[in-house]
């Protein structure tokens, strides 16, 4: 679809740059489809503000993609019993300073918001822009969360208190109570409050933007759109547009080739277990031996991104030798052969596409996972965080991509089950299985994107939609 007249849109993501990144692909995709589009970064004297370094890289990285900054007060208090809670206050603050560089703006089209940035409705409303929210989580995920704020208060209890219950949602399969998103555990608690305070207001937007695509989460998608999750309420359009990340694309702004890649160049096809477990994600020192221990015994390939554990967080040390302070004694020389250990980062989406990974142990983060299935990898899920634990449930149980990683919830998983892991998805016919199944979940992934394809008309939906808002014209301050 061709637009006539170039429309502005601005992007708002929330703290850190597990948020803004996904703000950036959806930018890409805006940009190749002739709009305007400029990147409204809050920087907060609190925690979690991307640098302004960090914004000048990803701008040279980006050209024609523009980036603001925009300065905002402290919220005062640095005793959030939750992160989640501290970022929503955060955001809640940042509201003049948005409204102040809006207005300024000769016109406005469309402000896409990030889930965490419902106060910036009130500003939408303000100044007459019309409000989309983008997730970079699974459609299943809003699907539940929009269902919470009138599920939950007369639910028999918290989450936290029925834990193996099994729970049914509109546009989920069943689901463990201790599955559901973390900051919602505790229905009393006052992040689980704002949550679904949060859920509730989303629905006053025009449209929800979401990297997914409609093979992949046809439950939920039928769920949304026929009003299933709102008890009755108007549900905004649900545009499908992903997955934003396929094979070919690559981390802009590193131009020498990383050395695990070449690594990988020397292994068979299929035949390395990857894992890598996001920026969060920290294991103890007795869990990264354990997990040394599976891998060794299991005699398979593997690539390891390894981070520093919570007890040496401030340690940013390289050196092979604090490697080898946290993993067993000898392990790095014993598994030299077949095996190589990352500190901290590797280009996982390069990775992923590389035709000698055979299986991903992963977080289950929503961008790995699309990572994942559209590199046509199969995964050993182990969540740890956030709404991970949901995407395992969407992984394991409704696509079947991916097998549970037994012991998560206890907080240690031994070697033995690390190892069985790795066996079952590398050697044994299950694994086979998996892998025949991504590959087809890979191919769907592929076809969304394609011209008159699902993904394609869903962005198609929201051009449409945008180009019948007219030009806004900035109400002036009461």
């Amino acid at each position: 679809m061709a637009v006539t007249a170039q429309k502005t849109v601005i992007l708002y993501p929330s703290l850190g740059v597990g948020h803004l990144n996904p703000m950036v692909e959806l930018a890409k995709l805006f940009l190749r489809r002739g709009l305007a589009v400029v990147i409204a970064v809050v920087d907060s004297p609190d925690k979690d503000s991307v640098s302004a370094d960090a914004i000048a890289r990803l701008a040279a990285a980006n050209p024609g993609m523009a980036f603001r900054l925009l300065p905002v007060p402290s919220t005062g208090r640095d005793d959030y019993p939750n992160p989640v809670m501290r970022i929503i206050d955060v955001m809640r603050v940042s509201n003049p300073a948005l409204r102040e560089f809006l207005r300024a703006l000769p016109a406005v089209d469309a402000l896409v918001l990030d889930m965490f940035c419902t106060d910036a409705l009130d500003v939408a409303a303000e100044l007459a822009i019309p409000p989309y929210f983008f997730s970079p989580s699974a459609l299943g995920y809003i699907a539940i969360m929009l269902h919470l704020p009138d599920y939950y208060p007369t639910a028999p209890a918290s989450f936290k208190d029925t834990p193996e219950a099994v729970l049914q949602f509109p546009g989920a399969p069943p689901i463990r109570a201790l599955d559901i998103a973390s900051t919602v555990q505790d229905r009393c608690s006052d992040i689980a409050r704002a949550r679904l305070a949060q859920c509730a207001r989303m629905l006053e937007a025009r449209g929800i933007l979401v990297n997914s695509f409609d093979w992949l989460e046809s439950r939920a998608l039928e769920a949304l759109r026929g009003g299933l999750c709102t008890h009755g309420r108007p549900t905004p359009p649900v545009h499908c547009i992903g997955p934003l990340v396929l094979p070919g694309t690559t981390t802009g702004g590193i131009s020498e080739r990383h050395a695990c890649l070449g690594w990988l160049d020397t292994q068979p096809d299929r035949s390395v277990v990857f894992l890598s477990f996001g920026s969060l994600g920290r294991f103890s020192t007795a869990q990264l031996r354990e997990m040394a221990r599976g891998l060794e015994n299991s005699g398979q390939r593997f690539l390891w991104i390894v981070r520093n554990p919570p007890e040496h967080q401030s340690c940013n040390s390289v050196e092979p030798d604090f490697l080898g302070s946290l993993l067993p004694e000898g392990f790095l020389e014993r598994t030299r052969e077949r095996g190589f250990v990352v500190k901290n980062w590797a280009p996982q989406s390069e990775v992923l596409q590389h035709q000698s990974i055979g299986a991903f142990m992963t977080h289950c983060g929503w961008n790995s996972t699309l990572e994942s299935i559209a590199a046509g990898v199969p995964m050993i899920c182990w969540p740890l965080y956030a709404e991970q634990r949901m995407n395992k449930v969407l992984i394991v149980e409704e696509v079947k991509v991916g097998v549970v990683m037994e012991g998560y919830e206890e907080g240690l998983v031994k070697a033995e089950e690390v190892e069985r892991k790795v066996r079952l998805v590398v050697e044994c016919d299950e694994g086979k299985e998996l892998r025949q199944r991504v590959m087809t979940a890979k191919d769907m992934a592929i076809d969304a994107l394609k011209g008159g394809a699902s993904s394609e008309v869903a962005l198609d939906e929201f051009l449409t939609d945008l180009h019948k808002n007219r030009t806004c014209t900035m109400k002036s301050a009461t």
